[in-house]
């Protein structure tokens, strides 16, 4: 009995995903380059990837994986070192990427602002003040004057929702508060920071989809009950949704990042997640496909907008896991586009092993490996199975 394939739509788009600061080297100018000189990381981002200097090459590695869009972000430090002062020698570097892209067959999905911000917002203003908004609208205006032919899709924020927990929260991240007061302010600040960049790019380019994209979990609870399953249900709702329905209309798709599920075990004061005890990952992540299966089916039925899975991915050093998650993610995948969900296109993160903010250059995300000392790129076997997938559009099911 022969195999059975699961094809995908005609049109989806397969690509690979990076972000400035993890693969461009060089930021010495931004929030995160001051947190690694204060020793809150594992090791110092340094030269990174190299990308900045090697972003044909990258571009290359994309299109021998046949994927046709690459995910890419722009390094607001490098645009604007000065506040109101803008390089030029910047706009055009990160214009000749993306003719490259053009050149090469690759849609570009550019993402505005992938958590670093220049040295000079994070002294002056910071999320929590009312003058970032203004900041970040500037910014926006600038780019897509300049840019706006040579984007395809446009994210204004990577998970504003980690930018929150972790710098305003947990203090794990840039700029390390721990402050309900600043938490609320900044997230007050970074919805209104996309409506008005949403309007912004919508009256230079009204074709342009825009949006965010949001780092997702599927939650279940230990044990049963009612109580049980509405908190669960509320965490669920507030963690994954909240900024989408913050933001309103100004969305034309929905963007999920996800990697993994998580338990919910009340604790005081109030709950806390534990990864599913399923494989884990290097990072400590569990694996759970099925769980992506819910969290696009719950897009579709709460917003009834396309859907892109921008990020999902594992680390794995030795690549045992890689190919078969990346199976395991489509197969849930394909099933809600079986069960008629408007999916647009599926984003392994992430193309190279990169800088992996806190943890330093441990985890090993990519699809390809980098040498540390030569920065030469080595394709895992994971990446020809993950090549395959895209030029058959589809994959086969053993």
């Amino acid at each position: 009995m022969p195999n059975k394939k699961l094809k995908f739509p005609e049109n989806f788009l397969w690509g690979v995903g990076t972000s400035s600061h993890q693969v461009e080297g060089g930021n010495e100018n931004n929030d995160w380059y001051a947190w690694e000189q204060k020793g809150k990381t594992k090791e110092f981002s340094g030269i990174a990837c190299d990308s900045w200097n090697r972003f044909q090459e990258d571009n290359a590695l994309v299109k021998s994986l046949n994927c046709n869009a690459y995910r890419i972000s722009l390094e607001w430090s490098k645009i604007e070192p000065e506040e109101n002062k803008f390089s030029q020698e910047a706009i055009k570097h990160y214009r000749d990427l993306l003719v490259d892209m053009k050149i090469k067959g690759i849609k570009r999905f550019v993402t505005l602002n992938h958590w670093t911000v220049p040295l000079w917002f994070s002294q002056k203003y910071g999320w929590h003040k009312k003058g970032s908004v203004l900041a970040f609208q500037r910014f926006v205006e600038k780019i897509i004057k300049e840019l706006h032919q040579e984007i395809d899709l446009c994210i204004t924020f990577n998970e504003p929702r980690l930018i929150l927990n972790k710098g305003y929260a947990s203090g794990t991240f840039p700029p390390g508060k721990k402050n309900p007061i600043l938490y609320f302010l900044a997230r007050k600040n970074l919805i209104e920071a996309h409506k008005k960049a949403y309007v912004i790019i919508k009256k230079i380019k009204p074709a342009l989809p825009v949006g965010i994209t949001q780092f997702c979990n599927d939650f279940d609870y230990f044990g049963e009950g009612r109580w049980q399953n509405w908190l669960t249900e509320k965490v669920e709702n507030f963690y994954n949704w909240h900024f989408f329905d913050q933001i309103g209309e100004t969305k034309d798709f929905i963007g999920v990042n996800y990697y993994y599920g998580a338990k919910i075990k009340l604790t005081y004061p109030f709950y806390e997640l534990a990864t599913y005890e399923k494989k884990v990952t290097d990072i400590g992540w569990g694996v759970s496909p099925e769980g992506l299966f819910e969290i696009v089916m719950d897009a579709w039925e709460k917003y009834k907008k396309p859907v892109y899975i921008l990020e999902n991915g594992i680390a794995d050093g030795e690549d045992k896991y890689r190919a078969e998650y990346i199976k395991a993610h489509l197969r849930a995948l394909h099933k809600t586009i079986r069960k008629g969900v408007d999916v647009r296109g599926y984003f392994y993160w992430s193309l190279l092993d990169n800088f992996e903010w806190n943890a330093g250059y441990e985890m090993k995300f990519g699809l390809f490996a980098v040498d540390r000392k030569t920065m030469e790129r080595k394709m895992r076997p994971s990446a020809l199975e993950y090549a395959k997938i895209c030029k058959e559009n589809g994959l086969i099911l053993d």
